[in-house]
C-alpha cells in the first residue's frame, strides 16, 4: 500500500492556502527549497503534477484543486490521531491591530485553526495604541500591531505595510477646497500620520466623517464622501489611490510588528503561521 508524508502533504497544503513557498516554509519553521522538494516528493508519489510554478504566481492544478480537500481531511485526521492522549485545548489571547487585517480575517483564521486545531483563539482587533497597552498589562498573550515610532523597536517585524490615500474613483476634490477627509477618532496613529503629512504639505483638509471602526470609514469612502489614509490590504473594493491624482503627499509605510510572551513549542508554531498568514496576504506580496 502506497503511503504519503505528512510533512509533504502539510506543505502542499500550506502552499496552496498561502500561495506562496517561501510563507509555507516559515509556517513550518523550514525552507523554500525544502518545502519545494516536500512536494515534489509528493507529486512523484502521487505520478500527479499538483501545483503549477511561475515566478510570480503559484497556483493549484487540476489535479491539485482534486487533491486539497482529501489533503485537508488527512492532517485533519493525524491532528485528531495525535491528540487523542492530549491534556486538552489551548487558548491563547490574540490582539491584531484594525488597520492590520480587513476582509481576509476569515482566511487567516482559516488557516491558523487548521495548522493548530488543538488551539482555542480569543481574538481582539482594535487599534494598535490599545492592543499594546493591553499586551503590556498582560491581558493578551500576543499582539500584531503597526509601529509609528522608534521608542519602542522590540517585537518581530513581519512585514512593511503601505499606506495610500484610498478613495472611490468618482470622488471628486476641487482645487483651493479642503480635502475631505474619513478618520478615526484621536489618538489613533494613522489619523496623525496622515494629518502630519498633509499640514508639512501645506494641504488644506477637513474631517467630513470619523469612524468607529475601518468598516465604518471603508463605507464612508465607497460612498464617495471622502478619502482616507489606509494600509492597501485593508482597502476597500473598488477603490482607488488618488494621491497622485490630486498631488497628495506620499504617506510613508509603517512595520508591522509582533509581540508575544509565549515561548511553548505550540505557542510559536501558532504564532508563526499567523505570521506566515499575514505575510502571504499583503498586498503585492510576491508568490515564490
Amino acid at each position: 500500500m502506497k503511503t504519503l508524508d505528512i510533512e509533504a502533504v502539510q506543505a502542499f497544503v500550506l502552499t496552496a492556502d498561502l500561495k506562496s513557498f517561501t510563507r509555507a516554509a516559515e509556517a513550518m519553521d523550514s525552507t523554500q527549497s525544502a518545502i519545494s522538494l516536500k512536494i515534489k516528493r509528493l507529486e512523484d508519489s502521487l505520478a500527479r503534477r499538483l501545483l503549477e510554478r511561475t515566478p510570480r504566481l503559484v497556483r493549484l492544478s487540476a489535479e491539485g484543486s482534486a487533491f486539497l480537500e482529501p489533503a485537508r481531511a488527512l492532517l485533519a485526521a493525524h491532528q485528531g490521531a495525535l491528540g487523542s492522549f492530549g491534556a486538552g485545548t489551548r487558548r491563547m489571547a490574540i490582539g491584531i491591530g484594525h488597520h492590520i487585517v480587513g476582509t481576509e480575517l476569515p482566511l487567516l483564521l482559516r488557516r491558523v485553526s487548521e495548522a493548530e486545531p488543538g488551539v482555542v483563539l480569543q481574538m481582539r482587533i482594535a487599534s494598535s495604541r490599545d492592543l499594546l497597552e493591553d499586551f503590556d498589562a498582560g491581558l493578551l498573550d500576543a499582539a500584531v500591531v503597526l509601529r509609528h515610532d522608534s521608542r519602542r523597536l522590540d517585537g518581530e517585524t513581519i512585514h512593511e505595510e503601505a499606506f495610500g490615500w484610498m478613495a472611490a474613483p468618482d470622488f471628486q476634490h476641487r482645487d483651493g477646497e479642503p480635502l475631505r477627509l474619513a478618520t478615526q477618532p484621536p489618538p489613533c496613529s494613522v489619523r496623525s500620520m496622515a494629518i502630519d503629512a498633509l499640514d508639512t504639505a501645506g494641504v488644506a483638509w477637513t474631517e467630513v466623517f470619523v469612524g468607529g471602526g475601518l468598516g465604518t470609514i471603508g463605507a464612508a469612502v465607497s460612498a464617495g464622501l471622502a478619502a482616507a489614509a489606509l494600509g492597501r490590504r485593508v482597502t476597500p473594493k473598488g477603490t482607488i489611490d488618488v494621491g497622485s491624482r490630486f498631488e497628495l503627499p506620499p504617506l510613508p509605510a509603517r512595520d508591522v510588528v509582533m509581540y508575544s510572551s509565549l515561548t511553548d513549542r505550540q505557542a510559536r508554531e501558532t504564532l508563526r503561521t499567523l505570521g506566515a498568514a499575514i505575510r502571504s496576504t499583503a498586498y503585492g506580496n510576491p508568490a515564490s
